[in-house]
């Protein structure tokens, strides 16, 4: 975990103060060795939700020896540009993506549940490896599905102060939490760390993350709106993620009984329908796979790879990084099985600097 002198250094400010504490701390820390196994693909930053800035990522990913890291943050690009320099100052390759639901309307999928916890019929996909000359552009095509997300932070921000009695304001308690005003989104775990301050406005990071958590797995559940106008279509999206030019990945969550991280309740994803989703995921030409070894069962494991080995994807991996107990560390990768993951990670970097090595 990052002393908190430091990660307020590194979050402080607009994105080139930033930039200049990353500049400023690098020569005084003393960083580990990079291990060539330890990559991560999936670190939120704080244009989502984390407790980390671009800059700030990029420093705790050397100060847990990664050789690479890359972040994919929920309906926004808005960090990327920094993550990229950031990692340019510290000499760490970086990869760029976003992660975002997609309406499963219309595919035989409409209904089921897949990998979103909260919701059937929308399922999550992360677009990864974008181009840095399309950052722009896919930042404008999420700007009006955030604001259409915001139609729905304020619906469930009502249903929260009805559960609790209190006068939240989405414009004063909630946004002010995120980075908005520099086209980053805001998300659930805005609206529960605004309960959690309104519970106890002097609590402590790590204790508040350790709180917010608490509360999302409390209230999420009976304050969820359905999302709908913020999701694209499927067909839609995979034309506007091939103009991009990215590398369109489903993430895999898998069936979740005893909660091999002991994080996750127990609940049903995609497991049952896992060979015909496979198979519709390959006929709407989605080429790549991404999931969380840690996550899953060997079993989980083993069924996934053989599937994507039939289907010629591209396997890609990253645990999500939202909280500052999380080690940005994915042990998994010191097993030689998942040493393509490894090899996935560098062809993410060279896809988007143009098939060049940064």
């Amino acid at each position: 975990m990052i002393a908190r002198a430091v990660l307020d250094r590194l979050n402080a400010g607009d994105r080139e103060q930033r930039l200049a504490a990353l500049s400023a701390l690098l020569p005084e820390t003393a960083f580990p060795p990079r291990d060539p196994r330890y990559i991560n693909n999936h670190i939120h930053t704080d244009y989502s939700f984390s407790p980390y800035s671009p800059s700030a990522a990029v420093f705790a990913a050397m100060a847990e020896g990664l050789c690479t890291a890359g972040i994919v943050d929920h309906d926004t690009i808005a960090g990327a540009e920094e993550f990229i320099a950031a990692g340019k100052i510290a000499g760490l390759p970086v990869t760029v993506g976003i992660e975002t639901r997609v309406s499963m309307e219309g595919t035989p999928f409409e209904g089921l549940r897949t990998n979103n916890p909260d919701q059937a019929g929308v399922s999550y996909m992360v677009l990864h490896a974008i181009p840095h000359q399309n950052i722009g552009r896919v930042q404008a095509y999420f700007a009006p599905l955030r604001a259409h997300r915001n139609e729905r932070n304020r619906k469930m921000l009502d249903n929260v102060n009805r559960l609790t009695g209190l006068k939240l304001d989405f414009e004063r308690n909630v946004l002010p939490l995120s980075r908005a005003k520099e086209g980053g989104s805001v998300t659930e775990r805005h609206l529960m760390q605004a309960l959690a301050r309104a519970e106890d406005p002097g609590r402590e990071m790590p204790d508040e993350y350790d709180r917010i958590g608490a509360l999302k797995k409390e209230f999420i559940p009976k304050v969820y709106v359905d999302a709908d106008k913020e999701c694209p279509r499927l067909a839609e999206y995979i034309r506007f993620c091939e103009s991009s030019g990215g590398i369109l990945a489903y993430p895999y969550l898998g069936d979740v009984t005893a909660s091999v991280t002991g994080d996750k309740r127990a609940q049903r994803f995609e497991d049952e329908h896992l060979d015909s989703l496979f198979e519709i995921l390959n006929n709407y030409g989605i080429r790549a796979v991404t999931y969380m070894p840690t996550r899953n069962t060997q079993a989980q494991l083993d069924r996934l790879r053989a599937l994507c080995r039939r289907y010629g994807m591209l396997e890609i991996s990253g645990e999500d990084i939202n909280s500052p107990r999380q080690s940005f560390i994915i042990r998994k990768m010191e097993d030689p099985q998942f040493g393509n993951l490894i090899e996935a990670t560098w062809e993410l970097i060279k896809h988007e600097n143009g098939g060049r090595n940064p």
